[in-house]
């Protein structure tokens, strides 16, 4: 059956087919920070931002192929109740890290599968994650050597990468860290008979 991932990560998409899927990328294009904006203003919740974002990603690409399994997904970083974007300048990653030292956030990945036209399936997984107390010049280094890497993710850092040097404690699913809830994405799929299980 016919998967589409309507998602430009890389990541996601080397995840998904690490685990044996066979998978069409085709990128949403919406926008993002409109949408996070205007659901701010109305006092939506940082979990609802990351299901609405995963959703309107879903639901552009199910428009065009309705009888494909659409997987739309997007991570949303939350800190003291406010909700952060990637940045687009080495100036931003460098304020959005200082304002994550020494501090504990959450980052909220969303999966939407729609099917048929329609959504089918939804999750959204949580993990919280403490920066240490690192230096001004280990930060000053650190976007120089990881600018434009780190545009990609929200928060300025990828766990996977030197990202894993900013950290005290991390809870929660590492694929969830990375952007995609993957192991409920595979029990669903495979409980629908979407991939073998």
């Amino acid at each position: 059956m016919n998967i589409i991932l309507a998602s430009g990560s890389s990541t996601r998409a080397q995840m998904l087919r690490n685990a044996g899927l066979t998978l069409d990328v085709r990128p949403a294009r919406v926008d993002e920070a409109a949408i996070t904006d205007a659901l701010m203003l109305d006092g939506a919740s940082p979990r609802d931002i990351a299901d609405a974002l995963a959703e309107s990603k879903a639901r552009k690409v199910a428009a065009r192929w309705p009888e494909a399994w659409v997987l739309g997904c997007d991570q949303v970083l939350s800190i003291k109740g406010a909700c952060l974007q990637k940045p687009q300048t080495p100036e931003e990653a460098h304020a959005q890290l200082q304002q994550l030292r020494g501090q504990t956030h959450q980052l909220l990945s969303a999966a939407v599968i729609y099917q048929g036209g329609g959504p089918v399936w939804r999750h959204v997984g949580v993990a919280r994650l403490t920066m240490r107390q690192f230096s001004d010049s280990f930060l000053d280094s650190y976007v120089t050597r990881n600018w434009p890497g780190i545009s990609e993710s929200v928060g300025a850092y990828k766990l996977e990468e030197e990202g894993v040097r900013l950290f005290a404690q991390v809870q929660g699913d590492y694929f969830t860290i990375l952007g995609l809830p993957l192991l409920e994405v595979l029990n669903y799929l495979s409980l629908r008979g979407v991939i073998e299980g």
